[in-house]
């Protein structure tokens, strides 16, 4: 369940909610751009706008809120420094952040924008929650650059825009158990997971009910199904050495945030001297990420996954910096 989810079916039970959401952080901040929780007015939470003593205190506050009747949207100002004069958080990290409140009645119209944003969430679609002072919708997401956008410039006039598409696209090639474990580790971590294999009827990826995509392809034409992009993140993990060679081989000249391919040293180093042969680059070899994943000895799929997806985070973040 996603927060949309949520607060859809508490619309639908007739229970107010209050929306929290980060619409701006600065320094080293616990909660950042985007982060979210909501609250009902039968005391039940969802999500975090950044934990610790603060987001007690906050949730405690939009409890409180549900007494005063009508509700309005405003901003909440939290600096994460003793010495400040107001606006304490109780924390001592630094930095401050600031948090919409916005109140979502259960009624027909409120309903009707939850359905559509659960609709856009399943499907990956290309939509934007657009929240401003007087409104909640959805836009086209072509309006705005970034994934997530807030901004405050007084407490009458802020704005928050997010594309509710997923940030992260992970493409996954073999179904196998390995890749039943990274489809439940990455669909845990908030990306969206589609996994491949050439395979029928194989009980991995019947069984795999984390992906949020699953298609039984021809690895020939593999190119065809990944897109590029600084989002895009790609394993490669099938059952046959000789097929991981083909796979490779049709994607290297994707632009891509990640390629990863999973095989032993020895494997690898074979491997590519095979597509060096055929005429492929050893630049393009040299942004594989191949023995895949950050070194901890695992040995499990559930321990593969783990180091996988640290490996593919580091990556991620790094891109920040």
């Amino acid at each position: 369940m996603n927060i949309w989810n949520f607060i859809l079916n508490n619309l639908k039970e007739n229970k107010r909610v209050i929306l929290l959401i980060v619409i701006e952080n600065k320094g080293s901040s616990p909660g950042r751009l985007g982060f979210k929780m909501a609250v009902t007015n039968n005391n039940e939470i969802f999500g975090s706008i950044g934990g610790g003593i603060m987001e007690y205190q906050m949730a405690e506050f939009a409890k409180n809120l549900f007494k005063v009747g009508e509700l309005k949207p405003f901003i909440k100002k939290q600096i994460h420094n003793t010495k400040a004069k107001e606006d304490q958080s109780g924390m001592i990290c630094s930095g401050e952040q600031s948090i919409l409140f916005y109140p979502i009645e259960p009624n027909t119209e409120n309903i009707t924008l939850l359905e559509k944003l659960v609709r856009c969430v399943t499907d990956n679609c290309k939509s934007v929650l657009s929240v401003m002072p007087g409104e909640i919708k959805l836009i086209d997401d072509k309006q705005i650059a970034g994934h997530v956008i807030g901004e405050v410039i007084d407490e009458n006039r802020w704005g928050y825009h997010e594309k509710i598409s997923y940030k992260n696209e992970l493409y996954i090639i073999g179904a196998g158990h390995v890749g039943l474990a990274l489809s439940r580790t990455m669909q845990q971590l908030g990306f969206y997971v589609t996994i491949f294999d050439n395979r029928q009827a194989l009980n991995t990826l019947e069984n795999n009910t984390f992906a949020h995509k699953k298609q039984i392809v021809d690895y020939t034409k593999i190119d065809k199904h990944i897109p590029e992009g600084q989002n895009v993140y790609v394993v490669i993990m099938t059952y046959k050495h000789v097929s991981d060679k083909n796979v490779l081989s049709k994607l290297l000249d994707k632009k891509c945030a990640y390629i990863g391919l999973m095989g032993s040293k020895s494997k690898v180093e074979k491997l590519f001297a095979g597509l060096i042969a055929k005429g492929h680059n050893s630049t393009d070899l040299e942004k594989v990420h191949s023995p895949i994943g950050i070194s901890i000895k695992s040995e499990t799929p559930e321990e593969i996954a783990i180091s996988i997806a640290a490996e593919i985070i580091m990556v991620k973040n790094m891109k920040k910096d």
